[in-house]
């Protein structure tokens, strides 16, 4: 097949990706911010964050991979145009976004006492408790958002997150202003500040999205709700089946990175500081490739829906040559500013050649960390689920975090040992799951062309 076959695809990827890529990006930013802000602060401060976020992140991994389920199966729906489909699946999807997010909630209060038993820095364990308390209640209306955002992202309609998320970051930046410097009337409460300022920003999100969503008359059928037809376990158990794999892969994959944060911390606050910085820069160019993530769930869905296998197959590997690309444009930025970019966050000269380093190797897994995000949409699209979760836990666990645990010690590499398994685990993941892409798409152009030359009897 030419080229000219995969790259004239490349539009509707980016138009439909675009939304989605900024609705991402405004997720970290509300990161970067806290980093940038409380950077100011110290390294010790920096650190914190991290640490809290590592607990966080895990349980944002769940949430987010139950809801992706929401995706494909709205997705196949408006293929197949069956809108009663849709709608129960849109309905028991923000039933169960909500359910998780108050799960999710009361899982990371009963797990702040984990910190106390990582190894790390005392002062950072104690400025890291007060500001995950905060943070974990934000996990509620982040979580219904999700289920909002998943079901607009399953119509093709992804700019909406987009505008609920650049929006709120405007409100987390001012109230991250106002409460970690004690601005004006407001109290300075450093850690905790940027933690409120985050709060107030998701149940600002949540609103917006919800207000936008129900007024628009491409979503007004998807809003009556019926109480009849509220509660059906068969569309839970569908909407489980999809989700619980999905928040698989996503929990070994942050997992892994998290587990970064953990041994960096074992190596002393700098350490540290800099492993958040080359996360927090590296996580910026990941959603880029997330957003292309949704964009395969959503056209090979679609394709999936209208049972035109050729053009998923055409389609998905648009999707994975232009991540490729852009990764690859974002891999020599990173080689190129490496001493620059961490100065951004801090002005400790330690902290910021240690973060250069890490830079060069994330750079390089740029490109493996594009591409299996973006083939596990595309596998997301054709509902398959758990051999991808399996491939997931042994490219991190059996191949990537030993790697780094090895590595990583202070005899060692250090920092940088510590992300040479991240970059081991990440190629892992991306080899093997376009191995089973490849063979899933091929098997359902031959069976359909097998049945179609078939005699009728």
């Amino acid at each position: 097949m030419q080229l000219s076959q995969y790259t004239r695809e490349f539009r509707t990827n980016l138009n439909i990706a675009f939304p989605v890529m900024m609705g991402q990006l405004g997720h970290v930013l509300v990161g970067l911010v806290d980093n940038l802000m409380i950077g100011r602060l110290g390294a010790a401060p920096l650190a914190a964050v991290s640490l809290g976020n590592s607990l966080v992140f895990i349980a944002l991994s769940l949430g987010i991979g139950f809801s992706f389920a929401i995706t494909p199966l709205i997705a196949e729906a408006d293929g197949a145009g069956d809108l009663d489909k849709g709608r129960s699946y849109f309905h028991h999807g923000i039933i169960l976004s909500a359910t998780s997010g108050v799960f999710l909630f009361l899982l990371l209060l009963l797990a702040k006492p984990i910190l106390y038993h990582l190894d790390q820095p005392p002062e950072v364990v104690e400025l890291a408790i007060p500001y995950l308390e905060i943070v974990a209640f934000s996990m509620i209306p982040l979580m219904i958002f999700q289920g909002y955002k998943q079901f607009a992202d399953g119509l093709s309609q992804t700019k909406y997150a987009m505008y609920a998320t650049l929006i709120a970051n405007v409100v987390n930046v001012v109230a991250n202003f106002l409460l970690i410097y004690g601005i004006w009337i407001f109290p300075r409460l450093e850690l905790e500040g940027a933690a409120i300022g985050t709060l107030i920003s998701r149940f600002f999100m949540l609103w917006f999205i919800w207000e936008i969503l129900r007024r628009k008359k491409k979503f007004r059928d998807y809003f009556i709700w019926s109480k009849r037809n509220l509660i059906k376990p068969e569309i839970f158990k569908r909407l489980l089946s999809l989700g619980f794999p999905t928040a698989l892969q996503m929990f070994f994959e942050v997992g892994i990175f998290t587990g970064t944060i953990i041994l960096a911390g074992t190596l002393g606050t700098n350490p540290q500081a800099a492993n958040q910085i080359a996360l927090n820069l590296a996580s910026m160019t990941f959603m880029i490739a997330v957003g292309l993530g949704v964009t395969a769930t959503i056209r090979v869905g679609n394709q999936k829906g209208l049972r035109n296998y050729r053009d998923l197959r055409r389609i998905a590997f648009s999707t994975f040559l232009l991540v490729f690309l852009i990764e690859a444009v974002f891999a020599i930025g990173f080689i190129l500013m490496k001493d620059w970019l961490p100065t951004l966050y801090i002005d400790n000269m330690e902290v910021i050649l240690l973060a250069a380093q890490l830079l060069v190797i994330a750079a390089l897994f740029q490109l493996s960390d594009g591409l299996q995000v973006v083939i596990l949409g595309a596998l997301r699209g054709l509902q398959d689920v758990k051999i991808p979760t399996l491939i997931c836990f042994v490219a991190y666990w059996i191949i990537g975090f030993p790697v780094s645990i090895y590595f990583g010690r202070e005899d060692q590499l250090g920092s940088m040992g510590i992300w040479l398994g991240l970059l081991a685990g990440l190629t892992a993941s991306a080899v093997m799951l376009h191995f089973r892409f490849n063979y899933l798409s091929k098997e359902l152009i031959l069976k359909q062309e097998t049945a179609l030359e078939k005699p009728a009897v």
